[in-house]
Formats: C-alpha cells, structure tokens, sequence
C-alpha cells in the first residue's frame, strides 16, 4: 500500500527561484503527484524545480479563461482528483501533512477544504492580527472557479483574482499551510499594488464586483461592505486581533494591509473622477 497522498500537488510560479526549494522540500515524497506549473520563468525556478523531482508543466496565458488555477484543474494529471494549490512561497508545515494524512486514511466527503496560512511579514511569523484562509484543498470533480467578467481588469492577468473556488461542501482544517516570501520585501509592495488596481477596477463595475463577492469567504463578504476600509483594516488587525503582541512585524504588517486599501479607495476615487474605468 503506498505511502504517498493521493493528492496533486501543483504549484503555479513564474520566477520563484529564491522561494520554490523550500515550497517543494515540504511535499516530495509525500504526495501521489508534484508540478510545478510554470509561466516562463527567467529565472532558475525550473531547473531547481527539475533538480529536486517535480513534474514541471509549461504554461502561457491566452488571456481569455480558464486561467491559471482552473487550467490545472482541466488539464494537470487529471487523474487524480484531489488538488492541492501550494504557492511558490509556500511550505506544508508538519502538521498540516499529519492531518492530512489522518484526512485520507478513510472516505472524504467534503468537495474542498480551507486552510489557515501561517503568515511571515519582515521576517517573523505572526501570531495575531488578520486571519487569512485559502481554499487550497478541492476535489477537482466537485469545485471549480468562476468565470468572471473581469478580463479587462488590470493587475491580475493569469491568476484568478481574490476569491474562493466554487464547491460544496466545504470543510476547514487546522493545520497552516506556511507562507514565508524571501524575496525582498519590495516584492510584497509591487504585487500588492498590481492587486489594488485590479480591486480598484472592481469598484468601478459593481457588477463585476458582486459577482467577486460571492465568491470570497464570509470573513471577505463582511469587510467587502465595511466602510473606511483603510481605518477598520488596521483597527481590527493590531487592537482587535491582537497584532500588536507580534511587535514591529506586526505594527509593519497592519499598516501595509490599511496602506493597500487606501490605495484601492484612492485609484477607485481617480477612475470616478477622471472618467477613467479601465
């Protein structure tokens, strides 16, 4: 009887050298399947990737959907019906694998799982502050994720955008999935501001957006009304949560999350005023 999950593990990346060692020392050897799917990297991410025993699938974009997640679950050993998304700055943590482990030793009768993220911001792994859940887990029968009318958005472009995959029913497990970015903390700030066009183009096309809306977890559908979002993001994240007994990291990451949603309100505010919706 095999050992290993019967589980895909697939690991979407473009340039993720500094990050993908550490994502697949966390799951080879202990799942049915690992690919690393990639979008013309420049960088070394395939040749670790190769190097270390991952299936490595070629990627490109045709800008229409499927995007990236969906084409995986259409097309990346289908075979195998469970599907775990893990980023390339990402890593199973011990536990997670144990439970997991625990999960598949009888029949599965939910259709996807979320799972906690164990979040690092400069460098430390935080504690308190936001609790952020990814719908990582799905069997690929049973979930799918939409197809939305943003195409035209900018800031996202391959990769489904921030909301959950479609499936029911749905299960959360405890143990996190870790999330530690080496790259500079430069990087957190470029990709965040890519995302806060693409949130920011949503709020001018409320159609669009409450489609999005009914995709995002709970937590995600209540903050998506909330007003003053840059003041309640860090109200709730370092008093309300906690965030403050993570010190500097923790003071450093409440901020950056109130400054990313004042920049959504502030380009949403210019598209409104110049006219300007794409």
């Amino acid at each position: 009887m095999s050992s290993r999950l019967p589980i895909l593990v697939a690991i979407p990346t473009k340039n993720e050298e500094e990050n993908i060692a550490a994502a697949l020392g966390s799951v080879m050897g202990h799942f049915e399947a690992v690919a690393v799917v990639d979008s013309d990297s420049t960088d070394d991410t395939r040749a670790i990737a190769t190097k270390l025993g991952a299936e490595v699938v070629p990627y490109r974009w045709d800008g229409t959907y499927p995007k990236k997640k969906q084409w995986c679950l259409d097309q990346v050993r289908p075979e195998i019906p469970w599907v775990l998304f893990l980023d390339g700055d990402e890593r199973l943590s011990p536990a997670l694998l144990a439970e997991l482990r625990d999960l598949f030793s009888r029949p599965v009768e939910a259709a996807a799982f979320d799972i906690p993220l164990g979040y690092w911001f400069g460098g430390k792994r935080l504690r308190h502050g936001y609790t952020i859940v990814k719908r990582a887990l799905m069997d690929r029968n049973r979930a799918y994720f939409p197809v939305l009318g943003d195409l035209d958005a900018p800031g996202m472009g391959e990769q489904e955008g921030h909301y959950q995959p479609i499936a029911d029913p749905v299960r959360r497990l405890r143990s996190p999935i870790e999330h530690e970015d080496l790259d500079p903390v430069r990087t957190w700030f470029d990709r965040h501001n890519r995302y806060s066009d693409w949130e920011a183009w949503l709020e001018l096309h409320p159609a669009v957006r409450e489609e999005i809306r009914l995709a995002k977890t709970r937590q995600g559908r209540l903050f998506h009304q909330a007003p003053f979002k840059p003041l309640v993001s860090f109200g709730y994240a370092y008093l309300y949560k906690l965030g403050f007994l993570d010190g500097r990291a923790g003071l450093d990451y409440a901020l950056a999350m109130s400054f990313y949603r004042w920049q959504i309100g502030l380009k949403t505010r210019e598209g409104r005023r110049t006219g300007r919706t794409g």
